[in-house]
């Protein structure tokens, strides 16, 4: 079964950041010198890549990511937490890496109150004590560094609040803006038994290769067994124009073949639609930059085609935009609350209907199962708290909390937690999800999606028809 962590094409350098979650990219700026929550396209046009790895660099990194939580996360946090989870993230890595040479690392712990400047003393000492004892090793400075801020993230135990790498944040900029990139057209999934699986995307170069669902083995005669995605994504992608072979095999057989597949400029979709039975079937895959917009023009299509009913399939979503989630439902909403955050201080902050409804959308499902998360079970309670669409399927992922991300002077970013939000009458879904409206048990197996065998689709069908007779 294919897990909910996914690559567009072979976009994946998160891979354990599926449930992106409601993300903010620009709708507010954060206070204090940490950085602002300009668009994440600007923020990284306008960074400094070139910056040097030298104590000063890394002394600064470290400040930036010790002020942003202390000040947005939506938890108070204590500083030795931090100074601790520094000192534990450069350890992990160095026990990892030099586990070969037999070296057992060591970092001498530094204790130091809340103050802001002992602590951040605290957390420069640990850093040059094991740049001065592990550099000499061969371990390079700017990984130690990327140890550290991931230890002090981590630290906090929220799985939501990590810090990315540079090359992180770009795969991620890039998801959330449609994906634009030289490739071949393809959506990756990883296995539980570590395998690959390609499905292609409509009219894209792969499928029109004549690609269909298949495993890879090679990429360019490298064996990929073993790689992780984001490896796997960097033998497939490459400049527009360019050829790469792939050899694959069916998913339930043996016989190999072999695709030799020119590289165009990819854009993503994020939203598939169809017109069935009279219905408008909807799919978006997750909310990105382009995704309000593309859900409009498929609403619209679904009108101009005089549809019976619409349905939104909301499986398999993880997240996304904050902003994107709220456009999306002010389409079935017309006026109310969408959506309410509350920060570390108990603040509260309503993000209201954005008055772009369009009248007729009824009736309307909305499909959801347990990979249905954050931005998603956003739309998903606001309509089913307004009455104005019926959930089907099974219980959502239950990820109430919303996450900032703020730019680092590398080029790398931390993304953090920064409110919990409430559903318009008021749930509270963290850890528990959103209960559908008519719960159909089916398989989380992404391939039954769309296809005879979808039982949650078929009842979507069958509900609609009831006021279609």
């Amino acid at each position: 079964m294919p897990s909910p962590v996914r690559a567009l094409i072979v976009a994946l350098a998160i891979t354990a950041a599926f449930f992106a979650g409601a993300l903010y990219f620009g709708s507010r700026t954060a206070s204090g010198p940490a950085a602002g929550r300009a668009p994440l396209a600007d923020q990284l046009a306008s960074l400094n890549l070139n910056l040097g790895s030298g104590s000063d660099s890394d002394n600064e990194l470290l400040r930036v990511a010790f002020d942003q939580v202390e000040q947005s996360y939506y938890k108070s946090v204590d500083a030795q937490t931090l100074i601790k989870g520094e000192r534990a993230g450069m350890l992990s890595y160095l026990k990892d890496t030099l586990k070969k040479k037999r070296i057992q690392p060591q970092i001498p712990a530094v204790a130091a109150g809340n103050d802001e400047s002992q602590a951040l003393s605290a957390l420069n000492s640990q850093l040059a004590f094991a740049r001065s004892r592990y550099a000499p090793l061969g371990i390079p400075p700017a990984n130690l560094t990327e140890a550290a801020l991931t230890g002090m993230l981590k630290s906090v135990g929220d799985p939501y609040t990590v810090y990315l790498p540079p090359e992180q944040i770009r795969a991620l900029n890039e998801q959330l803006n449609g994906g634009d990139f030289g490739g071949i057209g393809v959506f990756i999934y990883q296995l539980k038994n570590g395998q690959v699986l390609l499905q292609p995307i409509p009219d894209l170069p792969a499928a029109r290769a004549g690609m269909q669902a298949e495993l890879l083995d090679a990429v360019d005669g490298h064996a990929i067994k073993g790689f992780a995605l984001d490896r796997v994504e960097r033998l497939i992608r490459g400049p527009e124009g360019t050829q790469v072979t792939l050899k694959t095999h069916p998913y339930k057989g043996t016989v190999t073949r072999q695709f030799r597949i020119t590289r165009e400029i990819i854009h993503v979709p994020t939203v598939h639609a169809k017109m069935e039975n009279g219905y408008d079937y909807i799919r978006l895959s997750d909310f990105g930059q382009t995704s309000a917009d593309e859900i409009r023009k498929a609403l619209l299509a679904g009108k101009a085609k005089h549809a019976k009913g619409y349905i939104l399939d909301l499986r398999f979503n993880g997240g996304g935009l904050l902003d994107a989630a709220v456009s999306i439902s002010s389409y079935f909403v017309p006026h109310g609350t969408i959506v309410t955050e509350i920060d570390r201080a108990g603040d509260k902050n309503s993000k209201e209907a954005t008055g772009a409804y369009m009248a007729g959308l009824r009736p309307v499902v909305v499909l959801v199962n347990g990979y249905t998360a954050s931005a998603s079970e956003i739309t998903a309670g606001a309509l089913q708290d307004y009455r104005m669409a019926t959930l089907i399927g099974t219980q959502t992922y239950g990820k109430g909390v919303v996450q900032g991300i703020y730019t680092m002077p590398n080029g790398g970013a931390l993304k953090i937690t920064t409110e919990r939000y409430l559903t318009p009458a008021g749930r509270d879904i963290q850890h528990r999800g959103i209960a559908p409206d008519q719960h159909v048990a089916q398989s989380l197996d992404f391939r039954l999606i769309d296809t005879p065998k979808d039982k949650q689709l078929q009842a979507a069908k069958a509900y609609l028809d009831r006021f279609t007779r």
